[in-house]
């Protein structure tokens, strides 16, 4: 196929920029052939472009050497394996000198669409929007120090009317076999994923979504990992085994002004965000009538601040540090930018395909687009810091800080 490059006005380079070369570099042997690999750096550099649109026309009209064709291969049929180039990615990131103290964080997020043929679009709920709307829903993890994230994966969720459709999934290239799971079902797969790859974290955060949810609590326990999430205020708590069962905001109406404490856990643009929070150990209740025993925790607006109400569940030991449950629940809004950025400047809610593997290889490019952004801010950061001791990468401390007894078993003081 002859390319039409007499109306292209190009608005990039025609080879990868030096640093994204540099980095994409270690990914080249998960492409049989250099022409694959080529196309792979092209589609990330229209990623990574300041164009609009990011879909594989308009990136084959500002990128040389490439078409609109070839980097629909690149997603539909072009021999590579998107999720071993992942896995990759993922390890990759364990060569940055970083800070350490790291969590997991689980959410989803909706891609608005048109007509019902691509894979997983229903009529169904998006965060994104607020409301049931036709759209795509993503379950991702994501990993995050105090000043330091990157995506660690996502997958697709999939309604239920169509894992029972079999020839609508087959249409849609879904892996045969594939059933139907819930969007927590899917993000304890997610974890496992990551603690496969060897990902370090002392702790899971996630949504009041997530966090009220039986199925992924007693999941994340039975795996033994800490974790401290937003619940809604009807999550339901008991002060015994056998005691009454009652709603999470009663129980934390219950608590003296004198328990509250002021917490800040996170510098903004605007100053140090903090708020009152008090914690109570008591026992989270399952529809089952099972009991779990962990901290109740509520927060609410100090004097002279704005602010609504939010409640916390954390299943760390008696002894835990108030302060440090309430950051790791607090470490939620990097996967929040990280959904704003990927679409608004990576294009990843503008795919144009309607497959599952392409769905997926779009998913990874843009995580990697991401990652890739990531790895030259922390090396400039390097460069930046002053002379002294260095940790080594990814030291898994909270384990220990948490660890450390604080106050009495009301959580107050």
């Amino acid at each position: 196929m002859v390319e039409k490059t007499n109306s292209r006005i190009p608005q990039a380079p025609s080879k990868p920029m030096p640093d994204l070369a540099e980095f994409l570099a270690q990914f080249r042997v998960h492409f049989s052939q250099q022409r694959s690999f080529d196309t792979f750096c092209y589609y990330l550099t229209g990623l990574l472009s300041d164009h609009p649109n990011k879909n594989s026309d308009t990136i084959a009209s500002i990128i040389p050497n490439t078409n609109e064709q070839r980097l629909n291969h690149l997603t539909s049929s072009m021999v590579w394996d998107q999720d071993d180039l992942n896995t990759q990615r993922v390890k990759s990131m364990f060569s940055l000198q970083t800070e350490g103290d790291p969590c997991l964080i689980f959410d989803d997020t909706g891609f608005a669409k048109q007509g019902s043929s691509s894979v997983g679009v229903a009529r169904q709920y998006s965060g994104t929007v607020g409301k049931v709307a036709n759209c795509q829903v993503t379950v991702n993890c994501h990993y995050a120090e105090r000043n330091f994230a990157f995506p660690v994966a996502t997958r697709l969720y999939l309604p239920e009317k169509w894992c029972d459709d079999a020839e609508r999934m087959s249409k849609a290239g879904v892996p045969a076999g594939t059933q139907f799971k819930t969007k927590a079902e899917i993000a304890l797969d997610l974890l496992d994923y990551a603690n496969q790859c060897g990902v370090e974290h002392s702790c899971v955060t996630a949504d009041a979504d997530y966090g009220d949810n039986p199925l992924f609590l007693n999941g994340l326990e039975e795996r033994e990992e800490r974790y401290s999430v937003a619940v809604r205020a009807n999550f339901s708590v008991s002060m015994s085994r056998q005691g009454e069962v009652i709603r999470a905001d009663e129980m934390i109406e219950e608590c003296a002004l004198r328990d509250w404490n002021s917490i800040s856990w996170r510098e903004g643009s605007k100053g140090w965000l903090r708020a009152k929070f008090v914690a109570i150990r008591c026992f989270r209740v399952d529809g089952d009538g099972s009991c779990h025993q962990g901290w109740l925790i509520g927060q609410r607006p100090g004097r002279g601040q704005s602010g609504e109400r939010k409640y916390f569940w954390s299943n760390y030991e008696a002894q835990a540090r108030l302060e440090v449950m309430v950051e790791y629940a607090h470490r939620r809004h990097f996967v929040e930018q990280y959904h704003e950025e990927a679409k608004v400047e990576l294009g990843w809610d503008q795919y144009q395909g309607r497959s599952w593997g392409g769905f997926h290889r779009h998913a990874v490019s843009v995580m990697m687009s991401y990652s890739f952004l990531v790895w030259v801010e922390l090396r400039e950061r390097e460069k930046a810091k002053v002379r002294g001791r260095r940790r080594q990468a990814f030291s898994p401390t909270s384990r220990q800080a948490a660890a450390a007894p604080s106050r009495s078993t009301s959580a107050g003081g």
